[in-house]
């Protein structure tokens, strides 16, 4: 009885120190870690969230990008922070990408994060410099076919989305294009105006007003519809490379070991302020679907995904990278 006694003793003691530090959760600044740089569509996204929440946690939400090893870096340092709700790491669906593309990771991706919500669904898109002649997805093919390794696109590191989706359209369509690296998107997007690369496949949400403003050429939605806000973009499907399809999502993990009540917080936070009227419009405009998943959910996702880039990675024979 008095090991019984005990037990529940302890027990209702951790029940109520997880409430009572959920209820005093904010009581200081929070950070949201980016993996890329300043001006691309995750630290777009992130300051967007950011703002939000500082309005509605009255407390500072700041965004620090750590750029670096495909997303890897930030992954790092989320993974070995203090695990108390105050260290967010919000990424693509790059860190379902990274176990099954390195040889070795300094965390591991599924046991040392706790998923609290996947915020976005969104498109990529295949674009080209209005200073190269490519105008559509056939035309890079044949171009590329015809300069085998004579072509160039922009990548913002090895893993992440953009990479990896320009390498299954490359195992796809049996070319060569050299991958050039660059911070982040928006350093690509600057690379493509300036004819520095020829392609690239970037998220939709920063090239949108690039495409629409006549600074970047749209070649093609990777995904299997067509965007809603550029409705004459074909598809790569549609384009030629049948069953193609390849989209990303962006999504807050914390440290493993967070109080479940912390993490119920956060994502009760971010599905908050997604859904908010001016955040509706804004997405939209973006590109973006809201989502605002709970944890067990978007746990769900991620662990899918894991398996499904394992499988992409070994049929397009991507090597291992160190």
């Amino acid at each position: 009885m008095r090991r019984l006694s005990l037990a529940l003793t302890v027990g209702l003691f951790a029940l109520t120190t997880g409430f009572a530090f959920a209820q005093s959760y904010p009581n200081r600044p929070i950070r949201i870690v980016v993996p890329f740089a300043a001006g691309g569509a995750v630290d777009q996204l992130a300051r967007l969230m950011g703002n939000k929440l500082t309005e509605s946690v009255n407390q500072p939400v700041l965004v620090e990008n750590r750029t670096g090893v495909g997303g890897n870096l930030a992954a790092d340092t989320v993974a070995k922070s203090a695990p108390d709700g105050y260290t967010i790491l919000q990424t693509p669906n790059g860190q379902a990408i990274s176990p099954s593309l390195y040889r070795t990771l300094p965390f591991d991706a599924v046991k040392d994060f706790t998923p609290v919500t996947q915020l976005v669904a969104s498109n990529l898109i295949l674009v080209a410099s209005p200073k190269s002649q490519i105008t559509s997805l056939r035309e890079l093919i044949a171009l590329a076919k015809a300069k085998p390794g004579g072509l160039n696109y922009g990548s913002s590191g090895v893993g992440n989305p953009l990479h990896l989706t320009m390498e299954m359209l490359k195992f796809a369509t049996g070319i060569d294009v050299r991958a050039i690296p660059y911070r982040g998107d928006a350093q690509i997007n600057a690379a493509l105006i300036a004819g520095e690369v020829q392609v690239a496949v970037v998220p939709f949400a920063t090239a949108r007003p690039l495409i629409e403003g006549g600074q970047l050429r749209a070649l093609a939605i990777t995904g299997a519809r067509r965007a809603a806000v550029l409705p004459n973009v074909p598809t790569v499907a549609e384009s030629g490379v049948a069953k193609f399809n390849s989209t990303s999502w962006q999504g807050w993990f914390v440290p493993a070991k967070t109080p479940r009540e912390v993490v119920d917080v956060i994502q009760r936070e971010a599905h908050k302020a997604i859904y908010t009227p001016d955040m509706l419009d804004r997405l939209k405009t973006l590109g973006y679907e809201p989502v605002g998943s709970s944890p067990e959910e978007f746990d769900k996702t991620f662990k899918a995904d894991i398996a499904k880039y394992a499988k992409i990675i070994a049929d397009a024979h991507i090597p291992k990278q160190d």
